[in-house]
């Protein structure tokens, strides 16, 4: 155990996961808190505001303490796409999915990205798809459809006063379908662009990206924020708030390129399991969720369609094999 621990590059992969895994919990747990406050005292725009702006600071006063590293312009243009893809379609397409949906659904929602994943790494990465990966790609595609079509149903919107009006069924499709968009924008960002993020520090990566990402999104997202009533605002507002900046998305988003640097996309992508449980028992604990059967078979067929791309082989263990043989 100690000769591995030795190892440089075996601590550079367990640093990698150290560094995903409490992503992953963050991330898990900023569901069920970010719910509490939208929309209550703010809407998902206005949210997304606060994210990009308030770690957009925090990365470039975080930069003032650390070497600098300079940044060449096609660089610089990568980031910008890589801005575009990882966090805004990522977080505005998310915060505005979880007005309309519960913790639990949106947590489940986030376990396809595994999947989504897998396939555009055979696009950029050129990793292979085997029968296995194509198995589990379509019991997770059929866990993510069936979870649309029972919501856009009103047997699963059933409330103590009734059954769900057609507009509130609707608003919870739409829901669903932009926290699939975003989890495919994350997807395209951990996958697409890994060369470049492979190339300097977080630190670095994430103040530029959140201030192309803070220039871009303030036109749409200040107008939310004028309507704010901070007078409703309770001291707990305050520290949710404060969580989902500086936990839920400064630091995250400096864990998560030291992730990409040691470990490949997909396995990245597994850890997603994390977030599902964390939000989950969180949820359950304050009393904002419960199950129902819809959303327990999707669960299944999710973790299922997950489970077994997983356990297919990457493209270097296949040409391992053939040189081998």
């Amino acid at each position: 155990m100690s000769k591995f621990l030795s190892n440089p590059a075996a601590n550079r992969v367990i640093q990698g996961h150290i560094a995903i895994l409490a992503a992953n919990i963050i991330f898990g747990s900023n569901i069920p808190i970010a719910k509490a406050v939208m929309p209550a005292y703010m809407e998902a725009f206005a949210m997304a505001f606060f994210r990009t702006i308030g770690a957009m600071l925090l990365f470039w006063i975080a930069s003032a303490f650390v070497k600098w590293e300079r940044v060449p312009p096609r660089d610089l243009i990568r980031l910008f796409f890589a801005a575009m893809f990882g966090i805004l379609m990522n977080q505005m397409l998310f915060v505005k999915g979880l007005e309309y949906i519960s913790p639990i659904e949106a947590a489940i929602v986030v376990t396809f990205t595994p999947i989504l994943t897998m396939l555009l790494s055979a696009l950029f990465l050129k990793e292979p798809i085997t029968f296995k990966k194509a198995i589990g790609v379509l019991l997770g595609l059929s866990g993510a459809v069936y979870m649309i079509v029972s919501s856009a149903s009103p047997g699963d919107a059933q409330t103590a006063a009734g059954t769900a009006t057609a507009g509130e069924s609707s608003r919870h499709f739409i829901g669903l379908t932009l926290c699939i968009v975003s989890g495919l924008s994350y997807a395209i960002y951990l996958t697409a662009f890994k060369p470049v993020i492979q190339r300097y520090s977080s630190i670095t990566i994430m103040k530029w990206m959140f201030l192309f990402g803070s220039c871009i999104s303030f036109p749409i997202t200040f107008r939310y924020v004028q309507r704010i009533d901070f007078s409703a605002w309770q001291p707990l507002t305050y520290v949710q708030i404060g969580y989902v900046v500086a936990s839920a998305t400064f630091l995250t988003y400096l864990l998560i390129p030291v992730a990409q640097q040691r470990l490949r996309p997909t396995t990245l992508s597994v850890y997603n399991y994390i977030q599902p449980i964390t939000a989950t028992t969180i949820a359950l604990i304050w009393g904002m969720d419960h199950f129902t059967w819809p959303k327990v078979i999707a669960t299944i067929l999710v973790f299922t369609g997950v489970y077994i791309v997983t356990q297919s082989k990457s493209r270097a263990q296949l040409d391992a094999e053939r040189q081998a043989a």
